[in-house]
């Protein structure tokens, strides 16, 4: 998993990305009730550096979409939809301290480093239990969250998965991965 270090897209992905984006806007408005994608799409043409994050988390099979809209801070959330945890962001353990801490077998990169690469933020516990109100996610894989610093310090980490239709949170080393858990990432637009 080789994060781009171009944060530029051609205009050929410009427009297939937002393609992309329309169409998943349009297919899931239960998603983003009464919010209009025109206005969307003007927000992140005008953000290119945004459109280049929405850009990873599809190319890391995310499938982003718009989950909320923050009037306060007048901005657009997307997160990753994708059913299962983004297959291209899975074995990887929950940070670059968890990464370095391990002897043997290390993975590529951590969740943390690799969201901060694409300038998006994992989930929190509460982000994730807000996204499961909008459809049934990580039924068969699980997404590291972002961990309380207490625990951290310990050496755990959280992730959370859905079962028996509820949204469980789990705890493991930090340092662990394993092929059916990533992590689901946002971004404010």
């Amino acid at each position: 998993m080789t994060m781009t270090d171009k944060k530029e897209l051609s205009q050929e992905q410009r427009d297939y990305l937002l393609g992309v984006l329309k169409s998943r806007f349009e297919a899931n408005m239960d998603r983003h009730q009464d919010l209009k994608w025109d206005a969307v799409q003007a927000r992140i043409e005008n953000n290119p550096e945004k459109l280049w994050s929405l850009h990873e988390m599809e190319r890391t099979e995310g499938e982003p979409d718009v989950v909320g809209y923050d009037k306060e801070k007048d901005e657009y959330i997307f997160c990753d939809c994708s059913k299962e945890s983004p297959k291209g962001r899975r074995s990887v353990c929950y940070d670059q301290a968890a990464l370095e801490a391990r002897k043997k077998h290390k993975p590529e990169t951590s969740a943390m480093e690799m969201a901060t690469s694409m300038g998006i933020e994992l989930l929190t516990e509460e982000q994730y239990r807000e996204l499961q109100k909008l459809g049934k996610f990580d039924m068969k894989t699980s997404s590291w969250v972002q961990t309380p610093s207490a625990i951290r310090k310990l050496g755990g980490a959280l992730f959370c998965d859905y079962r028996y239709d509820h949204v469980f949170v789990y705890h493991n080393g930090a340092d662990s991965y394993y092929g059916a858990r990533g992590f689901r990432g946002s971004l404010r637009v």
